[in-house]
């Protein structure tokens, strides 16, 4: 990348979000889904579902790719690149930033993923079994490999002068790589970064955690007594990140403040969360933005609503903050596991609720399982003057990301 001429670290700001989600598409339409309490749970319909004894999903609707793929062939992509390459540029839309302002400068796109375009490897496999290998599509393998879903962004967008990185690091993904361009930014090898994650829902995956038996008849209640598991969920969310001089030099909107983030992997399980691990990644996200844990006014879960996940996660968080953490919450309630989309969404969330000063609401809540023992918001949003806020990403493996995000209230660089 280009040198920089930075001498110290650069502020990082949030300008831009794009969202494709089941409870809304768009920013505006997101905010109004998680304020409101919206549900995206209804009956899968992507894909055959015969056979299983039950099957919601959070599959999302009312997204047409031409409103917002112009250069593309939309045929030419599968769904996964579809949400990503529009949700970037929804979020460079938002931004008030026209494509050809950022093609003469040096950035970054790093997209987070957990099953790439699994959907058209579903559809290759069920080719091949029933036609043998010959049946199967060459447009669909060509879509397959999950670099697609950052290229296609840069080809979209015209970006030429730009790192193109997808992060395949499951369900902390987004997070993963939200911290890959806070880093660019931050150190001047990149003027902006377009980053998040996307997924679309397939068979594949949800039939692993159907196996796995952690996948909920009809609803997902994360921290509640009687939670059942997740339901899959599908979209993107891309956040345009810039440093804090360019947001002020052009005028722009500021969103939030990345004030730092905490990466680890523990390898101490596939599919197992470990307590020590994910309080020592909060520890090192802490540390990175230079915040204590009693200035954090929130928590995003990755609250999957599994036994396993919500008890270890709340027992680390106890264990980092003490008997009183700050109210934890889970956006997964309402737009299911979307996978490699998952922190990126909620990352987007948590963005919007510094900015419009509110905490969305865990929905579907009845009782408080006593060994989560978190304030979990339930059902109905609150109002709230959210100063820092925490966004959790938990993934198989042991890979943890977490993200700290600030609100600008208009002090100097």
């Amino acid at each position: 990348m280009a040198e920089s001429g930075h001498t110290s670290p650069r502020r990082v700001v949030i300008t831009g979000l794009g969202v494709v989600s089941s409870i809304g598409v768009g920013a505006e339409n997101f905010l109004h889904g998680l304020r409101s309490g919206s549900s995206g749970a209804k009956p899968i319909t992507v894909f055959d579902v015969e056979g299983f004894d039950h099957a919601n999903g959070c599959e999302v609707t009312g997204f047409r790719a031409e409103q917002w793929i112009k250069h593309l062939d939309t045929d030419q992509l599968g769904r996964a690149t579809q949400y990503s390459v529009a949700a970037a540029r929804m979020a460079m839309e938002d931004a008030g930033v026209d494509p050809a302002d950022w093609q003469s400068r040096t950035g970054v796109i790093s997209i987070g993923t957990t099953d790439g375009e699994s959907r058209d490897l579903d559809q290759l496999v069920e080719a091949e079994i029933t036609g043998g290998p010959e049946s199967m599509s060459p447009e669909q393998a060509r879509r397959v490999p999950a670099g697609g879903l950052s290229a296609a962004i840069a080809q979209e967008l015209e970006l030429s002068d730009v790192e193109a990185g997808t992060i395949a690091t499951a369900c902390a993904a987004g997070n993963y790589a939200i911290g890959y361009g806070y880093d660019a930014v931050r150190s001047g090898d990149a003027e902006y970064a377009l980053c998040g994650g996307a997924d679309a829902m397939c068979r594949k995956t949800f039939s692993g955690f159907y196996r796995l038996g952690t996948i909920a008849p009809d609803r997902c209640q994360p921290f509640d007594v009687d939670r059942k598991g997740i339901l899959t969920g599908e979209g993107a969310g891309v956040l345009a990140l810039e440093s804090l001089d360019s947001a002020l030099a052009r005028g722009a909107r500021i969103y939030a403040e990345v004030l730092g983030y905490g990466l680890n992997c523990d390898a101490y399980h596939q599919v197992a969360p470990n307590q020590e691990s994910v309080g020592r990644c909060m520890q090192l996200a802490h540390a990175n933005a230079g915040i204590k844990p009693d200035q954090v006014d929130l928590i995003s879960a990755h609250g999957t609503g599994t036994k396993a996940n919500d008890v270890t996660e709340a027992r680390a968080i106890r264990e980092v903050f003490g008997t009183n953490p700050p109210k934890t919450i889970s956006m997964k309630s309402m737009i299911g596991h979307t996978m490699g989309a998952a922190s990126a969404l909620s990352a987007i969330g948590c963005a919007l609720a510094i900015t419009n000063r509110f905490i969305p609401p865990t929905i579907n809540h009845v009782t408080t399982d006593p060994e989560c023992d978190v304030d979990c918001v339930p059902n109905t949003a609150v109002e709230a003057d959210l100063r820092i806020v925490q966004n959790n990403g938990l993934a198989f493996g042991g890979n943890n990301a977490v993200v700290l995000f600030g609100r600008y209230d208009g002090e100097p660089s």
